[in-house]
């Protein structure tokens, strides 16, 4: 079983990991008004740590193709209006989102 330990290397590794993660996965009811907030919170975060020197080589090619993807479906979100009027019609949301992000 010995091969399969983690080294510290990989353990840092994981413990970076576990840190964002919890809060991306955290949310315990999903819905159509958080999706949009989610992706830029996401997307700050990736932007954040994509260029940190202390980051595993790995982790970092991880985040930049990550931030990739997530920039893919975020471009589906322009084409689809229910996102935006779930946001408008959302009491948390309703157009300040918009205006604070110029749109």
């Amino acid at each position: 079983l010995r091969e399969f330990e983690l080294s510290v290397e990989e353990w840092k590794i994981a413990s970076d990991l576990q840190e964002d993660a919890t809060t991306f996965f955290s949310c315990s009811t999903p819905n159509l008004a958080t999706v949009i907030p989610t992706i830029d919170h996401i997307d700050e975060m990736l932007l954040a740590h994509e260029s940190s020197s202390s980051l595993n080589s790995a982790v970092q090619s991880a985040l930049t193709l990550g931030k990739k993807t997530l920039d893919c479906y975020y471009s589906l979100t322009d084409k689809s209006d229910v996102y935006h009027v779930a946001m408008m019609l959302h009491p948390r949301h309703k157009l300040q989102y918009f205006r604070m992000a110029l749109w």
